[in-house]
């Protein structure tokens, strides 16, 4: 998070909501439009988890195994939650019992449970988020191709720094 001694240019320059930071804009301004976007995201999630009576933790559960590249495990569902094996055994528990996922036993190997997220619950979370993602391709709409490039090569770039934090326990 950049502090007071990050700044590089007064905070009102970026919090504006309809205000563009100027080009070349410091750590702080970019900290401020990050935190910004993460409590609008949140807000959606919570939003949606009190809808469908669950946690904000299984919302996040829900995202990883959308978004695994190959079928979600519990094991690496608690690795990327940073939960306990209980903890991530109460979280799947309670999306399958609310119809939001589907535990399938692996036919090489019985004991490999992979977690699919259900169909009919794709659709409902797609409805609810939709304004998300109009928001996002709105946004998108402003900048060309090249723009968007840099923009997704940048929060690849987060990611990737932010990852090695969470195994870290920081």
């Amino acid at each position: 998070m950049a502090t007071a001694d990050d700044r590089h240019e007064p905070a009102a320059a970026a919090s504006a909501p309809d205000q563009v930071p100027p080009a070349g804009a410091g750590l702080h301004a970019l900290a401020v439009q990050l935190r910004r976007m993460n409590g609008e995201i949140n807000r959606l999630v919570h939003g949606f988890a009190g809808d469908q009576g669950l946690h904000a933790t299984d919302v996040q559960a829900l995202a990883a195994i959308l978004d695994a590249e190959e079928p979600m495990t519990p094991k690496r569902l608690r690795e990327h939650l940073g939960l306990t094996s209980g903890a991530v055994t109460a979280c799947i528990d309670r999306l399958e019992r609310a119809g939001h996922i589907r535990r399938v036993r692996e036919n090489a190997d019985r004991r490999v449970v992979h977690l699919y997220y259900a169909a009919d619950a794709r659709a409902a979370a797609r409805t609810y988020f939709r304004p998300l993602a109009k928001a996002a391709d709105a946004a998108r709409s402003r900048f060309t191709e090249e723009e968007l490039s840099v923009v997704l090569r940048f929060l690849a770039a987060m990611n990737d720094e932010l990852a090695p934090l969470r195994s870290a326990g920081a």
